[in-house]
């Protein structure tokens, strides 16, 4: 599907604020209500718009606790990696996987409610998975910047 720039007016609005009716997103790109949600259903529909989702407070829900980890498995091979994948998928305290480049096999980010949480994550979980050889954490100590969307929008 080839953008034109009301479609990239469009996801940039719907990535500030996914809530927005077709009205209202109508006002922003300058588009009649009926053409934005033509426009909307074919972002949709090609995959470009993957969902919607609410954007939540860890902090204020008590999630304090913000560490990105390192690991390394002791071998390699697509099944062993397929069972740390959906080890990973089983953990709430992962928010988010990464297979990476460089001296780590995996990067995750992990949310919890405090540093005695994440102690029994590392220790109850994570160490005890049989593919685990070496993990790395560093407590999150700032965010600096925490913007998920697309940057080019």
């Amino acid at each position: 599907m080839k953008l034109d720039s009301f479609d990239i007016a469009i996801l940039a609005a719907l990535q500030r604020d996914g809530s927005m009716t077709n009205a209202a997103l109508a006002e922003v790109v300058n588009l009649s209500p009926s053409q934005c949600s033509r426009r909307r259903a074919a972002l949709e529909e090609a995959g470009i718009i993957e969902g919607y989702t609410a954007r939540l407070s860890a902090a204020k829900l008590g999630y304090g606790l913000r560490a990105i980890i390192r690991v390394n498995l002791s071998s390699h091979g697509q099944g062993k990696e397929n069972d740390f994948a959906r080890f990973v998928a089983s953990q709430p305290a992962i928010r988010q996987a990464f297979s990476v480049s460089g001296d780590a096999d995996y990067v995750l980010d992990v949310r919890t409610h405090d540093l005695g949480a994440f102690a029994d994550f590392i220790h109850e979980h994570l160490l005890l998975h049989p593919q685990v050889a070496q993990v790395r954490s560093e407590i999150v100590l700032k965010t600096l910047k925490d913007d998920r969307g697309v940057g080019m929008l």
